[in-house]
């Protein structure tokens, strides 16, 4: 019996193709639309949590100011000194590593006629200590190195290929600003960072280097700390903050002028946001189904008032009740279903074109598309039951006088 009312129900829309692919198109965006976003929101959530494991967990990040930059219009506050990295390491109970940084961006290297523009990272061998960052090949700084200042640097992936191009950079010597730096090592691949940015765009030098070749002076700008993974992040942070406060002279009841940043706590806050904002477009683009269920529900009652008297004819010759309704219901369900079908295969259209414009790898999620074609045959459904209801509750005499 369902085979029999199947093949009538595809027969129906055969005979009004055109109305029928309209009548889907409300399932079809839809379908695609949630599908596509739920894909690449769940694809940018994987690749936020990546470029931040990169930059390593259980790290603090020590800057001066409340936030990001200064933080308010007063004086600018005070950098920190090597005496206080020499007082985490020695103080603060769960502190692997401690790294200063001194950075120093727009700097133009230049290499046998090639120019590329370029930051300057000073800091020590703790730096690699602290960051999940190895060797692609090379050396770090030898200590004779890092107390002297000497200019010998480490470069990033992308530096290597836009500045010497297909030489081997190792032991090759390039100018930036006016030093002429020896490579001793290159970095391995790590790509886009947690806010954006190119991590491999970057020349690493030793600290004292930097200080007095490019900035001109002793202060740090900024402190990586590296967490014992047998130690709490939130503990070590209080303990730092303490020490800090006390070192820069911070009396009770005024607030810090340093921020700590945990990279644990930053990629939650990323990952919840950008799960929030992915369920936020599905539920908008969800509306779009609905509105199909409602296309649907609107043409099958155009249908039953159109094929009144072959409803009557039906139901004169013996046919039941529910097998009409059964028939009307199916040819919603079948609609729906194609609409589900039409859009999954769009979807998956654009999230291969997508992909590479945000950045995101194509992932096929079997479960999501799974989930998307059922509510597309949900709708078909709750919104074709009503004029299935209303064919089969036809009188067959009245349904016979029908014009």
């Amino acid at each position: 019996m369902f085979g029999t009312v199947f093949l009538l129900a595809l027969k129906s829309i055969r005979r009004h193709l055109l109305r029928s692919f309209l009548t889907v198109l409300g399932i079809v965006i839809g379908v695609a639309s949630v599908v596509a976003m739920v894909t690449l929101g769940n694809a940018t959530t994987a690749a936020v949590q990546n470029q931040i494991a990169s930059l390593g967990t259980n790290i603090l990040s020590i800057r001066p100011g409340q936030g990001f930059g200064r933080g308010g219009g007063g004086p600018r506050p005070p950098s920190f000194k090597l005496e206080d990295v020499t007082a985490i390491e020695q103080q603060i109970t769960g502190v692997k590593a401690v790294a200063p940084q001194v950075q120093s961006g727009g700097n133009t290297a230049v290499f046998e006629g090639t120019n590329w523009q370029t930051t300057v990272n000073g800091t020590t061998n703790s730096y690699f200590d602290v960051q999940p960052w190895p060797l692609a090949e090379g050396r770090l700084f030898s200590m004779q190195e890092e107390e002297a200042g000497k200019a010998v640097c480490i470069v990033g992936n992308t530096v290597r290929q836009n500045l010497f191009r297909g030489t081997d950079p190792l032991g090759q010597r390039f100018r930036i600003r006016d030093i002429s730096c020896e490579v001793v090592g290159v970095l391995s691949m790590r790509g886009q960072g947690g806010f954006g940015g190119d991590q491999d765009d970057v020349v690493i030098m030793p600290l004292k280097t930097v200080q007095r070749r490019f900035t001109g002076s002793p202060d740090v700008s900024s402190l990586q700390v590296g967490v014992d993974d047998a130690y709490s992040t939130e503990q070590v942070q209080a303990a730092i903050t303490g020490l800090l406060r006390e070192r820069r002279h911070i009396t009770n009841g005024k607030p810090d002028d340093f921020n700590i940043f945990d990279t644990r706590q930053i990629a939650d806050t990323m990952t919840g946001t950008t799960t929030l904002l992915t369920r936020i477009v599905a539920a908008v683009a969800a509306i779009s189904l609905v509105v199909g269920g409602i296309g649907i529900m609107n043409i099958m009652l155009v249908s039953v008032t159109e094929r009144t008297r072959e409803i009557g004819t039906r139901l004169a010759i013996g046919a039941v009740s529910k097998e009409v309704l059964m028939q009307f219901l199916v040819e919603a369900v079948v609609l729906s279903c194609i609409g589900g079908l039409i859009g999954l295969l769009l979807a998956q259209l654009a999230i291969l074109v997508l992909s590479p414009i945000m950045q995101v790898p194509w992932t096929f999620d079997a479960r999501i598309n799974g989930i998307a074609f059922l509510i597309s045959a949900f709708i078909g459904v709750a919104f074709g039951y009503f004029p299935a209801r209303r064919a089969a509750g036809l009188n067959p005499i009245d349904a016979l006088r029908h014009e």
